[in-house]
């Protein structure tokens, strides 16, 4: 008996290929995140800009037919987010934990109305084809690793694409150093003549880009449909990752992989008939993410000026 057998059975492979499209939307928030934190801003608003990203992503493509242009305008209404957040956080230096709450609550909203306003209450959710599993010749038939990442929808890959490419911007560009200098010390960034508004402001619009990528893979490439409140408090596990991930690239893909491992693990278990109540089951993310901000919190190193509001005049 092969010792090694169960790494192309189809159940394992299968519970690889879900944890890799579970993790992706999870890694895209909290990417988002961290171009804002790392700026000093707390974007706790991540969940309104998934869900934003997620129904009008779906709209448009099912009214369209057309599946980029659905990313597109998706991405493009969560970046309409952050240029709110831009507003009140930055221009009008509003508590930031405040106002991000209350754009997650407001979209909850008017996501559910204006999904019942454009499609009727009726009971049949309409649908649109998703984008299609691309397996990548040879890559895609190794053991663990071919199900993992090479059999997956073309966004997986873009988001594949996202981790090095933020890991260069924040490390190996003026861009990066111009982010970390005004959040560490935004006092000091405005006498080298950097703005701390307009490098905070295009964060968050970027933070808001990238997790509306997010919920449009959620509505377009993972299901092919649009539910209420369907990003289901991703939007807040991806703090608990930008905590475990030390806001950096490559920690968040690590840590959004475990997050997506366990969500993949509870509906794997639903559907093995564990006997476990499913209750406790769908709890296994949430409880993890507890279990991360107990054991975490404290330990990493925030941006000095995280979530403190900054106004020109008072440096001056």
């Amino acid at each position: 008996m092969n010792p090694l057998a169960f790494l192309t059975d189809p159940v394992t492979q299968g519970f690889l290929q879900a944890t890799t499209r579970l993790t992706i939307p999870i890694m895209l928030a909290a990417l988002g995140g961290m171009f804002a934190e790392r700026a000093g801003v707390l974007n706790i608003a991540l969940e309104g800009m998934m869900l934003a990203g997620a129904f009008v992503g779906f709209a448009v493509a099912y009214a369209s037919g057309s599946l980029w242009l659905g990313v597109g305008l998706g991405m493009m209404a969560g970046a309409i987010i952050g240029l709110a957040l831009a507003f009140y956080t930055v221009r009008l230096s509003s508590d930031q934990v405040v106002v991000g709450i209350a754009i997650n609550l407001t979209m909850i909203g008017a996501t559910s109305y204006a999904f019942r306003a454009v499609f009727g209450p009726g009971a049949a959710s309409p649908r649109v084809t998703p984008f299609p599993a691309l397996n990548i010749p040879f890559l895609s038939d190794i053991p663990i690793a071919g199900p993992l990442l090479f059999q997956q929808g073309i966004l997986v890959y873009a988001a594949f694409l996202l981790i090095p490419a933020s890991w260069i911007v924040m490390s190996r560009m003026s861009a990066g150093m111009a982010i970390t200098a005004v959040g560490e010390h935004p006092e000091a960034a405005e006498t080298l003549g950097i703005s701390v508004a307009r490098v905070r402001s295009l964060c968050l619009v970027a933070s808001g880009l990238i997790a509306g990528l997010g919920g449009a893979f959620l509505s377009l490439s993972a299901t092919g449909l649009f539910l209420d409140n369907m990003t289901a408090g991703r939007g807040y596990i991806a703090l608990a990752i930008l905590l475990l991930g030390r806001r950096n690239p490559w920690g968040i893909a690590a840590a959004a992989a475990l997050f997506g491992g366990a969500d993949a693990f509870q509906l794997r278990g639903q559907g093995l008939g564990s006997g476990i109540p499913y209750q406790f089951l769908v709890m296994l993310p949430y409880i993890l993410t507890i279990v991360v901000l107990i054991g975490f919190a404290g330990k990493g190193h925030n941006p000095a000026a995280l979530g403190r509001p900054f106004q020109r005049n008072r440096a001056e």
